[in-house]
């Protein structure tokens, strides 16, 4: 089944869905405050959605800052998870943000989603914290070429 990924504009028809997805996933299913689920940073965000069988299955947004990209609000439809979608979209998100000339990526993954992150070059650093009830860790990206932590 192929996927879709697209860069859709805040509050656009496919937008709105993914914000949905995002309800579906973190308040409902992973019991994240609703009142931390959204926030400011969706108005400037750059969303991604993916596409598959004609709706709206994967999203996440990208918040550029001085210092670094951050990847956030990574959720994928629980009956779509297992196909690679979150991959597909981490991957076509960081490729636009590397076409303009951005190459640190930072994120607050799952303790539990760690490896995952780790397949695709992130390293993680810090204290493990709370994050909407559930324990996180900061990662970055790693310079596999230079061995080095890209600060």
């Amino acid at each position: 089944m192929s996927t879709t990924i697209l860069s859709v504009p805040v509050f656009s028809t496919l937008c709105n869905a993914a914000f949905g997805l995002r309800r579906e996933v973190f308040v409902w299913e992973q019991k994240v405050p609703e009142e931390d689920e959204m926030d400011d940073y969706d108005l400037t965000a750059t969303h991604f959605v993916a596409i598959q069988e004609g709706e709206v299955v994967g999203t996440l947004r990208l918040i550029f800052l001085d210092e670094h990209v951050k990847i956030g609000r990574v959720a994928v439809r629980q009956s779509f998870r297992g196909r690679g979608i979150a991959k597909a979209m981490l991957r076509a998100a960081m490729s636009a943000a590397a076409e303009q000339g951005h190459d640190r990526f930072f994120l607050g993954a799952q303790s539990d989603k760690l490896g995952f992150y780790e397949s695709l070059g992130f390293v993680a650093f810090g204290p493990e914290f709370e994050d909407g009830g559930m324990p996180h860790r900061a990662m970055r990206t790693y310079d596999k070429d230079t061995a080095q932590l890209i600060d």
